[in-house]
């Protein structure tokens, strides 16, 4: 294989960040297509390998596969043109969204659109669980830790991380010893590497300490927080960050984070990039236009430098990781736990959509809807959401659009 261009990789990487809609399975499939089927610049193994990989760290794996595609091909700047251009297109539209969400989201006709969004979302995550349960559900041990993972978030509110940790604890502890060895670490020193990309990491965190910018600071570390702790893709941590931002912070509101997670839907790039949106409203909350751009791009810094560390530390030793059958074993074990937290995530998101008062039972998380603030309209577009997507299998940003029109229309009808 010859060594591509920059003006290819510019072309392909350009083209995937810009068409990469539907969340982390679609854009899997997506590169797969271009880098493996197209272009032939990865081998099949070579792209296996590094799924696996990325799997296994925290972060958008989606995002970090694209970055081990441009790092396998040019190094570390390739790396990055792969990794930036995966994720800026999808970061300028969510900007964008959200500043003219805070101007006018307050109309009823824009919230109307808004809630046939939202019961899109509805479907959206089911069928993310339904994917992820049909490859990670194998055996007994799986489904047990994928429904202990979610009566300890739906009924018991028990944070996501020690979730994380306790499934690769029991799927580490579980595994086989009669796999095939792994190939001798590559012969390279990654200490130079961790150090510059972990000062990058830090460099906004410290200063924003040193000049007193506390609420920037509090973004910086909870968002920093959540880099290290985003294992299983952004669905799989949404519920732990909407518990964050809305009960323990109060930046946003329950119906901001549900619109939030519908807007990101409707762009390219990872769907973490609602990281970026919650940062703006609790920005521009907090002082108008100049701190919610100010507070976006600390969310954009932090969430996605780790990604470039993870990758750049790691990638030279894929093979010896890959091939570590107590690793990948501990990676099943979180895949597991990740489908019940899916299955949490889609529960909560339907009661919050389908009834406008939602309580939980004292001294526990479980949330109890009041079955007569039931939305009739809300229902209706769920149901016509799963139709379109489930049944006629609408393409993802033409189902949005649809449901947005529907919403609008139910408004102007005078159903809302």
């Amino acid at each position: 294989m010859t060594e591509p261009t920059w003006s290819q990789m510019t072309r392909v990487f350009g083209r995937i960040g810009l068409l990469s809609f539907g969340g982390p399975a679609a854009q899997i499939a997506l590169m797969h297509d271009a880098l493996v089927v197209r272009e032939k610049w990865l081998s099949e193994d070579q792209y296996l390998r590094a799924l696996s990989l990325c799997m296994l760290l925290p972060g958008p794996e989606a995002m970090q596969l694209a970055t081990y595609g441009g790092w396998r091909l040019r190094g570390v700047a390739g790396g990055l043109l792969a990794g930036l251009l995966f994720v800026v297109p999808g970061a300028l539209v969510i900007m964008a969204l959200a500043l003219g969400y805070v101007w006018v989201g307050d109309l009823p006709l824009v919230q109307a659109g808004f809630l046939g969004i939202k019961a899109a979302v509805i479907v959206i995550v089911v069928q993310a669980l339904m994917r992820l349960a049909r490859k990670a559900l194998q055996g007994p041990l799986a489904w047990a830790l994928a429904g202990l993972a979610f009566v300890a978030l739906f009924v018991f509110g028990v944070p996501f991380p020690w979730i994380v940790v306790g499934a690769g604890i029991v799927g580490y502890a579980r595994a086989r010893g009669d796999a095939v060895p792994a190939p001798p670490p590559a012969r390279v020193n990654s200490l130079p590497t961790v150090a510059v990309w972990a000062a990058l990491w830090a460099a906004p965190v410290v200063a924003l300490w040193v000049f007193a910018q506390e609420f920037l600071l509090q973004i910086a570390l909870f968002f920093s927080k959540l880099a290290v702790v985003t294992f299983g893709g952004a669905y799989a941590v949404l519920a732990y960050m909407t518990q964050a931002v809305v009960q323990d912070y109060g930046w946003i509101t329950t119906t901001q984070m549900i619109d939030a997670l519908g807007l990101a839907e409707t762009t390219p790039g990872p769907l973490i990039l609602v990281t970026e949106f919650v940062a703006l409203l609790a920005g521009y909350a907090q002082g108008g236009v100049g701190m919610a751009l100010a507070a976006g791009m600390v969310a954009l810094w932090v969430t996605f430098t780790p990604c470039f560390l993870w990758i750049f530390a790691a990638g030279p030793y894929l093979d010896h990781i890959a091939a570590r059958p107590r690793l990948a074993a501990a990676l099943r074990g979180i895949t597991a736990a990740v489908t019940g937290v899916i299955l949490n995530l889609s529960v909560w998101f339907a009661l919050h959509v389908l009834f406008t008062s939602v309580g939980t039972v004292r001294g526990l998380a479980l949330p109890v809807p009041q079955l007569a603030t039931l939305d009739v309209a809300a229902l209706a577009l769920t149901c016509l959401a799963a139709v379109l997507m489930l049944g006629i299998r609408l393409s993802l940003f033409a189902s949005l659009s649809v449901m947005a029109a529907l919403g609008c229309g139910v408004f102007l009808l005078g159903f809302t």
